[in-house]
């Protein structure tokens, strides 16, 4: 006897006008992230972000 599972999904049908509302607020959302981390004048918020981008090799001086 194969063992399957039941699989429930509702298709819910999402507009191009709503897609773009929801990838520009993410966007605005990551942009608001990055700009506060590495303008930030606390000074762990503004280290752990260096770090993290020289760990990712992306040059910031």
């Amino acid at each position: 006897m194969p063992i399957t599972s039941a699989k429930h999904s509702i298709a819910t049908p999402v507009s191009l006008s709503q897609r773009l509302v929801i990838a520009v607020g993410a966007s605005l959302v990551g942009m608001c992230l990055v700009y506060f981390a590495g303008f930030s004048h606390i000074e762990a918020v503004h280290n752990a972000a260096h770090d993290t981008r020289h760990s990712a090799a992306f040059p910031c001086h």
